[in-house]
C-alpha cells in the first residue's frame, strides 16, 4: 500500500465548523505495556507543511523515529507530555489513567487549545475539552502523527533509564511491553516497582499471584484489558 501522508484535514473542519483557532493533536503511548507509565503527548502544529515522512510511530524503524522525534520537536509550535504512573493505573483504572495523563498534557501546553483531535474511537478526555475523535489519526493527521512520534520516543528513552536498574527485563528493548525476555524475567523475578500491579497477567505467575492488586472501581472497560488478556507463561 503506498504511503499516504498525514494532512491537516481534520483540523481545517474543525477550523471552519467551531471557530477554533488553535487545534492540538493528542496520541497515547504504553496502554498495552505491564510495565511504565502510560504517556500522552499533546502537539500544536498550525497548517504548516511536516516533515517529510511524518506518519504513525509505529510505521517508522527506531533510528528513523528518533531522527524525526528530534526535528519534530523543534518543528511543531508547542508540545506538551503528561504522563500517569503505575500506582495510578493501578488506582483508577486505564481509562481513568489516560485521561489524567492527557489533562496533563494540555494543561502542559504555553496556550490553551480550542479544540482535540484524539486518536482513536474513545473520547476518553471528555469536557471541558472539544473533542474529536479519529481512527487512525496517527496516520493521517499532522497534529497526532507528529504527537505519536515525540510520545514513542519520549517514553521509550523513559524506559530504557528505568532498566538501567532492572537488566534482565530488557526494558530499553521492550518498553515494558511483553517481550519473551520480560516474560522470562517476570516468572523468575517477580514484578518490579515499575510493573501495573491490578493487571491480568499476574494471574499466570503462581508464584506472584499474591502481589496482584484488586481494584474497588467499577469494572474494566475496552481500554481497560487491551493488551492484559490472553498471555500464556
Amino acid at each position: 500500500m503506498a504511503y499516504q501522508p498525514p494532512t491537516h484535514s481534520v483540523e481545517r473542519s474543525l477550523r471552519a465548523t467551531t471557530g477554533a483557532k488553535i487545534v492540538v493533536g493528542v496520541d497515547e503511548v504504553g496502554r498495552g505495556a505491564w510495565a511504565g507509565p502510560v504517556t500522552v503527548c499533546a502537539a500544536v502544529t498550525g497548517l504548516r507543511r511536516p516533515p517529510t515522512g511524518l506518519t504513525d510511530s509505529k510505521l517508522l524503524s527506531p533510528k528513523r523515529r528518533t531522527e524525526l522525534a528530534h526535528e519534530l520537536e523543534t518543528w511543531v509550535t508547542a508540545h506538551a507530555l503528561g504522563h500517569s504512573s503505575p500506582e495510578e493505573i493501578d488506582d483508577l483504572g486505564m481509562t481513568a489513567a489516560l485521561r489524567l495523563a492527557a489533562t496533563r498534557a494540555l494543561e502542559g501546553l504555553p496556550v490553551r487549545p480550542d479544540a482535540v483531535i484524539l486518536d482513536g474511537k474513545h473520547d476518553y478526555l471528555g469536557a471541558p475539552w472539544r473533542v474529536r475523535t479519529v481512527i487512525k489519526g496517527d496516520q493521517s493527521c499532522v497534529a497526532v502523527a507528529a504527537a505519536s512520534v515525540i510520545a514513542k520516543v519520549r517514553r521509550d528513552a523513559l524506559m530504557a533509564e528505568l532498566g538501567d536498574a532492572h537488566a534482565d527485563f530488557r526494558f530499553g528493548d521492550n518498553a515494558g511491553y511483553p517481550s519473551p525476555v520480560h516474560r522470562a524475567a517476570l516468572r523468575d523475578q517477580g514484578p518490579t516497582p515499575h510493573h501495573r500491579l491490578s493487571w491480568a497477567y499476574l494471574d499466570g505467575l503462581p508464584r506472584w499471584r499474591h502481589l496482584k492488586r484488586v481494584r474497588t472501581t467499577p469494572g474494566p472497560s475496552e481500554l481497560e484489558v487491551d493488551g492484559q488478556l490472553g498471555f500464556d507463561f
